[in-house]
């Protein structure tokens, strides 16, 4: 049985939860409250599991996984066919790059616990923290378009059909959108956003069809 331990706007959970969908796999999903009463992800118990205080956490058989890109490439590896990464080597390397721009490059500069760190440990106000995430979100997603600017690229950032890359863009323009961030600009990236958001994997791990999520 796998177990999911996540936070219903964590890009990262969100990211495995799109990956889980697209496998048809059923899991257990355990939240983890990241904000309110001083944040569960620092309860001894979950850094028992995670000494990183983040989210997810997959459990697979009392084996412990941390860090969305290694869960999502073990899910696809260890529950086959593999669907997320693709078989010959090149177009591997090329989802890996996309998935990586998003998740290694934009999202640690732009998460939760570094726009708190700004917010409460070094006093910057509210403008400037918004123009600090607009810089990153614009810089890494100017060269994600770029990137994206290939025949390789389908409805999806790899093809025709969602995989690893997919799984990591769709949550980082999600979390723009809920800075207020017009992704127009971007206009193959939007047009990407579309299509995956208008299937039935993304919908189930979209942030508002979780059971934490609140208004």
């Amino acid at each position: 049985m796998l177990t999911l331990y996540s936070y219903f706007r964590s890009s990262a959970a969100y990211r495995v939860r799109i990956a889980l969908a697209l496998k048809g796999l059923s899991f257990e999903l355990i939240p983890v409250e990241l904000v309110r009463h001083g944040g569960e992800q620092h309860s001894a118990a979950y850094r028992a599991l995670n000494p990183q205080s983040l989210v997810p956490t997959l459990i697979d058989d009392g084996v412990i996984l941390t860090q969305s890109l290694a869960i999502m490439e073990y899910l696809d590896e260890a529950y086959g066919p593999a669907l997320l990464v693709p078989k010959d080597a090149r177009a591997r390397a090329r989802v890996r790059s996309l998935a990586q721009m998003v998740a290694c490059d934009i999202h640690p500069l732009d998460n939760l616990r570094v726009l708190r760190w700004l917010a409460h440990d070094m006093q910057v106000e509210k403008p400037a923290r918004d123009q600090w995430y607009l810089h990153w979100i614009k810089t890494g997603f100017d060269a994600l378009e770029a990137r994206l600017q290939s025949p390789e690229t389908g409805l999806c950032s790899h093809g025709d059909a969602p995989g690893l890359a997919d799984c990591c863009l769709i949550p980082q323009v999600q979390n723009a959108r809920s800075h207020s961030i017009d992704v127009s600009p971007w206009p193959t990236i939007k047009r990407i956003a579309e299509h995956c958001n208008s299937l039935a994997a993304f919908q189930a791990a979209h942030p508002d069809a979780q059971p934490d999520a609140t208004s």
